[in-house]
């Protein structure tokens, strides 16, 4: 595990001195193992298609692969300020799988996503926020609880909101790896088509503000 931990930095922090020479949009992709590109080839994480889908649609970008597999919303709140080091205009958050895979308590997931998003904002950052659902086999109250945090927050947030990260491709058996939790790399494609949107509106927005700045 330190090893893999300590591969991601790596291959994250080259990324970052890679992006600094460019005029790129730099978006952060904030996340778990959903983001990472768990079993996938590098291409075909949600990181690197998403880049590839809009640098062929000529937008300026650079996508960071800041996904950590295994990552809580309280991981990911963690190394908030060593993922901010890049200086993204535009950070993507997935965060909370983990937590309502383990049953955490979605109180607490709510104020480390919560953490997260103030301190977003407070670096300047457009945010693209995407929601997670609870397994239902936990039970009724918990669901409800646990779904409820990602509307609540991007409602208190005013942020761009895509309320379901895996939208069309959970429990799709064709969308999914053999453990039925991680998306194939047609599911990735799925995944990108859903939350591109959202990302478009957040770059055109950062382009905007460049351009009234020139």
């Amino acid at each position: 595990m330190l090893k893999l931990v300590l591969f991601t930095i790596l291959t994250v922090t080259s990324s970052f001195a890679n992006s600094t020479v460019t005029n790129s949009v730099v978006i952060l992709a904030l996340g778990d193992s959903l983001t990472a590109g768990y079993g996938l080839a590098r291409d075909d994480s949600f990181p690197r298609q998403l880049e590839n889908s809009l640098v062929n649609s000529g937008y300026p970008v650079t996508v960071i692969n800041a996904g950590v597999s295994g990552d809580t919303s309280a991981g990911g709140l963690a190394r908030l300020e060593w993922a901010l080091t890049g200086n993204p205009q535009i950070v993507i958050v997935e965060l909370g799988a983990n937590d309502a895979l383990r049953g955490l308590d979605p109180a607490q997931t709510y104020d480390n996503l919560d953490q997260i998003l103030v301190r977003l904002k407070k670096a300047g950052c457009r945010i693209v926020f995407a929601g997670m659902r609870a397994p239902r086999n936990l039970g009724i109250d918990y669901t409800f609880e646990f779904d409820q945090i990602y509307p609540d927050l991007a409602e208190r947030h005013d942020l761009y909101f895509y309320p379901f990260f895996l939208e069309g491709v959970a429990t799709d058996p064709g969308l999914n790896q053999a453990d039925g939790i991680h998306p194939n790399a047609e599911g990735v494609r799925v995944v990108v088509k859903g939350l591109r949107p959202l990302v478009v509106k957040a770059i055109e927005e950062v382009l905007d503000t460049k351009k009234r700045l020139e």
